[in-house]
């Protein structure tokens, strides 16, 4: 992802957009996905979490936003390749930023789901 399209993703990213598109992928994808972006999000909103890393953060969620992106969500099992694709390579550049308490409420909030 470049710096443009950090931009221009970044523009697409809202709380409300991120918790109605993780209500989707839930229903379509595994819960592999859903951690993952939950992961990111509480990431970002740790006060601790630098602005750089929340930019490729928020960068990251504006494309799983995104309604138009590199492989339409409606094609079974390819649909979110991509989106999943951003995900695991945002995680991979901020991974030092990533602490044990984002990977629990993650979990917390896929229970919380389930139950």
């Amino acid at each position: 992802m470049n710096e443009s399209d950090i931009q221009v993703y970044s523009k697409h990213y809202s709380e409300n957009g991120f918790w109605s598109k993780i209500s989707e992928i839930a229903k379509k994808s595994g819960k592999s996905i859903i951690k993952k972006a939950l992961v990111l999000f509480y990431s970002a909103t740790d006060d601790d979490t630098p602005i750089w890393v929340k930019t490729v953060i928020y960068a990251t969620l504006g494309y799983l936003i995104l309604p138009l992106d590199g492989i339409p969500d409606i094609m079974p099992f390819l649909g979110f390749s991509d989106d999943l694709a951003a995900i695991i390579s945002a995680m991979k550049l901020i991974h030092n930023h990533i602490k044990p308490e984002h990977k629990l409420l993650a979990d917390q909030k896929i229970a919380e789901w389930i139950n």
